[in-house]
């Protein structure tokens, strides 16, 4: 048997209590052991170390030179072995760990921005990485620990990941103030025949989150450009006559105008996800936590 399994962690802090005590009979009481047990425990440090360690003397004992060098590593071990096992305070202003966010184009349009804001303020030496939303991709990624959260739609998660719902979102058809359907009566009809703009930033093709809305009234939309994210799409807009089905607050402070429907798609949540395995972690649920504040406070 080596040295090293000889060992366990009750000797180590037997030893450092009778560096901090020098009186066997006061750590026996102290760590809830007889003296006759603390003496074979020393004795089987004495054999481990091959050193007498404690020298006695009329009240107590009196530390070897060695015992004095071992006792400042045996310390730092066993407070890398409280760490283990204790639940640390977390303190945002002293992690200097790396984040990773996984975000649609949507959301770090507008989510991100307060939520960066935050963490730049009370954790000023936290370091982010945001890195576009793949879909196809993304269980891999946080399985890896390459992300550590998805801010995204439902849709896009798998279903045994932990989520959080921050708020619900509403899609709205908006045009430029030039356009010609503005000059005509306005149907759901004429909205799908009309040229259309989509974002598809998962997938590069012609197949919007809502088609299958338009498919309920028996409507095909008149696709014509399939963008790869919804901050272009306003710009499109306004190069050439068409419309397009923006979330609600993706188009605020944009000069576009709404179209009102008499039948609107459905509202979809927009969330914050993540893997199983950072349940228990700091950081995130501290990071979470300030999500939670910004969207569901008022709830």
């Amino acid at each position: 048997m080596s040295k090293l399994d000889r060992l366990d962690i009750k000797q180590l802090r037997i030893f450092q209590a009778l560096m901090r005590e020098k009186n066997a009979s006061k750590v026996a009481d102290q760590i809830g052991l007889t003296q006759q047990a603390v003496s074979e425990q020393l004795k089987k440090l004495r054999d481990v170390f091959e050193d007498r360690l404690f020298i006695r003397k009329a009240n107590g004992f009196i530390a070897t030179p060695f015992a004095e060098s071992l006792s400042i590593k045996v310390d730092s071990i066993l407070t890398e072995f409280q760490g283990l096992v204790s639940q640390t305070h977390f303190d945002p202003k002293t992690c200097h760990d790396t984040f990773v966010i996984a975000a649609t184009d949507y959301a770090q349009q507008i989510v991100l921005p307060e939520l960066i804001s935050q963490l730049r303020t009370l954790a000023p030496h936290l370091k982010l990485i945001i890195r576009d939303f793949e879909i196809d991709k993304l269980n891999e990624l946080m399985e890896k620990g390459k992300v550590n959260l998805a801010i995204a739609f439902p849709d896009f998660i798998p279903e045994t990941y932990p989520l959080i719902t921050l708020y619900e979102e509403q899609h709205v058809c908006v045009t430029s103030p030039n356009s010609s359907i503005l000059e005509q009566e306005v149907s759901l009809e004429s909205i799908a025949a009309f040229p259309n703009i989509i974002a598809s930033p998962s997938r590069p093709n012609f197949k919007g989150s809502i088609d299958d809305w338009f498919k309920g009234f028996g409507l095909t939309r008149n696709v014509m450009i399939s963008a790869p994210c919804f901050s272009v799409v306003p710009m499109y807009l306004k190069s050439c006559d068409s419309i397009a089905f923006l979330p609600a607050k993706a188009i605020e402070d944009l000069d576009l105008v709404t179209i009102p429907l008499n039948k609107s798609p459905d509202s979809f949540d927009v969330i914050a996800a993540w893997h199983p395995r950072y349940n228990d972690d700091a950081l995130l649920n501290w990071i979470t936590s300030l999500l939670k504040q910004q969207y569901l406070a008022g709830l």
